[in-house]
């Protein structure tokens, strides 16, 4: 069975209680499950992570080189920063899928800069949670 990383930045383990008139009502154990769901009605697996700091995320990022097919990335405020990030995207050889809950294109100008969009095999923006179900489906696509 084929392992997908679901990976997630800083203040996204407050999705449900942060400006839920931007980022909803659903929390990450909502998300968690639903990815769950789509990834084994594809015959995939799994490993949903967040942390706050941007090391956490490059050590994953680092371990899923060994031990996933894919990532789904939602960097969170890191997209618009992290070098570091997009570094360790680029020693990943599986496909990646960048995800944001919200239209960053509809909101502050320096939202519109995304580092791991150099690296993204797709970007889902706009779509709310849902856009990890979306990213999920693309991996088990990209992947066949």
């Amino acid at each position: 069975m084929k392992t997908i990383y679901v990976l997630n930045g800083p203040n996204l383990n407050l999705l449900g209680q942060r400006e839920p008139e931007i980022y909803g009502r659903e929390t990450l154990a909502d998300v968690e499950a639903s990815c769950a769901r789509v990834a084994a009605g594809a015959g995939m697996e799994i490993r949903f992570l967040q942390s706050n700091h941007e090391g956490a995320l490059v050590d994953w990022i680092h371990e899923a080189r060994q031990a996933a097919a894919g990532i789904v990335i939602n960097p969170a405020a890191f997209t618009h920063s992290s070098v570091a990030i997009l570094d360790a995207l680029n020693a990943f050889e599986g496909p990646v899928i960048e995800v944001h809950i919200s239209n960053v294109h509809r909101r502050e100008p320096f939202r519109h800069r995304s580092y791991v969009s150099l690296r993204a095999d797709g970007v889902i923006a706009g779509c709310g949670v849902e856009g990890y179900e979306l990213a999920l489906k693309r991996i088990a696509t990209l992947l066949g």
